[in-house]
């Protein structure tokens, strides 16, 4: 591993308290980034900044509800307090619960969507404004936003997902064009099937609505029917094209949506 890969980068990760998001955030600080861990689970965040001290890296916890624009604002004040400024905002957070087509609500649609959609739009715009302030000649700055396979397709039982990961993919075009004369790049990486204990608690909620009959299930029949590669992730799989993208090496790059899925998007 480059210890210096992100050196000088000071990075705010959002839903980093666990999963993808807390495995992002100690892959980072490993490689020199300063890290702000946000989450709406304060402990977690600092579980996750106490292993990253323990490593000899430089993190600090923040507690976050992405849907709260004052509270996204605060987070982007603390990563400058603490670090001097912001160089890469990586929008992780995300929820999923999944339903059969004919029985969505509209709470379990405002919910998925407020978070996914609306509080990556949030983090965006807050992160962007911070970064058009520090001046474009110290970019470029990087906006990084979390879609999945389900930004380019959908399932019958999680609609309100996909449609939200289908927001993100709008939100990193858009963005990029938005963002591009203040020398700020938008992109985002696509994971598939992800062994976390957000996949763990999808799965008991597929079991619950009678999608599948036994829970470990979903993963394995995704990992046999749809997956070239035959087998599921874990976020150690997503962590270096995570990397790739708040390094230099992506500095002319924009726009971008990156499928991390073992082969089950091919396009």
């Amino acid at each position: 591993m480059d210890k210096t890969r992100l050196q000088g980068k000071n990075c705010l990760i959002t839903g980093a308290a666990r999963g993808i998001g807390a495995a992002v955030a100690e892959h980072y600080a490993a490689q020199g980034a300063k890290v702000c861990v946000a989450d709406i689970n304060l402990e977690g965040c600092q579980e996750v900044v106490s292993r990253i001290k323990e490593n000899g890296g430089e993190a600090i916890a923040v507690s976050l509800d992405v849907t709260s624009r004052e509270q996204m604002k605060a987070a982007v004040q603390a990563t400058v307090d603490a670090f001097g400024s912001l160089n890469v905002m990586l929008n992780n957070a995300g929820i999923n619960k999944p339903l059969m087509f004919l029985d969505i609500t509209e709470e379990n649609w405002r919910q998925i969507m407020d978070v996914n959609g609306w509080g990556c739009l949030v983090g965006m715009q807050e992160a962007a404004k911070q970064m058009i302030a520090q001046g474009k000649e110290n970019g470029p700055y990087k906006i990084i936003n979390v879609g999945s396979i389900l930004s380019r397709q959908a399932f019958d039982d999680v609609i309100p997902y996909s449609c939200s990961k289908h927001a993100v993919q709008a939100m990193i075009n858009g963005g990029a064009k938005a963002l591009v004369d203040h020398n700020i790049t938008v992109n985002g990486y696509g994971p598939g099937v992800v062994r976390t204990e957000l996949w763990e608690q999808l799965d008991k909620d597929l079991v619950a609505i009678g999608k599948f009959e036994k829970q470990g299930q979903s993963m394995d029949e995704l990992a046999e029917k749809m997956i070239l590669m035959k087998r599921y992730s874990y976020p150690e799989d997503i962590v270096g094209t995570a990397s790739f993208l708040a390094s230099s090496e992506s500095d002319y790059m924009t726009g971008q949506l990156l499928m991390i899925d073992g082969g089950i998007v091919l396009q």
